[in-house]
């Protein structure tokens, strides 16, 4: 059952981390200000929903495998394994994503369609830019958590 969720977490990271990359380059290299207000309001709320449901995925089937590979109680112990503060460091990072998420969709919902104000903007893109780069991170720490289990 534990590779079942595996592989739906696997789905939501490519979903998640994809989005999140095609949304950068969007973002590096739509510059015009009227292209802008014309492809954001249209492509954001699609893609807003389309990354939270992934996001959701990513937790529960995260979840599960905590549980089902009973990595709860390690990740509470006092082992200072390589692969344990590695899982920890990951674990802290999603945390912050997910606050750094709430941020960006809140401000997402709030202001779609409507000029931001330089707080909202400010907050929009740095954690946008935070999540892009921190998932980038999520998934180096994964890859290297994996490897060292074989």
């Amino acid at each position: 059952m534990v590779e079942f969720f595996l592989h739906f977490h696997l789905l939501a990271a490519i979903a998640w981390i994809g989005g999140s990359v095609f949304m950068f380059v969007l973002g590096v290299t739509l510059r015009d200000k009227e292209k802008q207000n014309q492809v954001y309001p249209n492509i954001g709320p699609i893609f807003g929903y389309f990354e939270l449901v992934s996001l959701i995925i990513l937790l529960i089937s995260g979840i599960a495998m905590l549980y089902g590979f009973d990595l709860v109680d390690i990740i509470l112990s006092d082992d200072n394994t390589k692969v344990v503060r590695l899982l920890r460091l990951k674990l802290w990072m999603v945390f912050f994503v997910i606050i750094a998420t709430a941020i960006h969709f809140t401000i997402a919902l709030k202001t779609n369609g409507k000029e931001r104000t330089p707080i909202q903007q400010l907050l929009s893109r740095g954690s946008s830019m935070f999540i892009f780069f921190v998932n980038l991170a999520i998934l180096h720490y994964a890859i290297v958590i994996r490897t060292i289990l074989g």
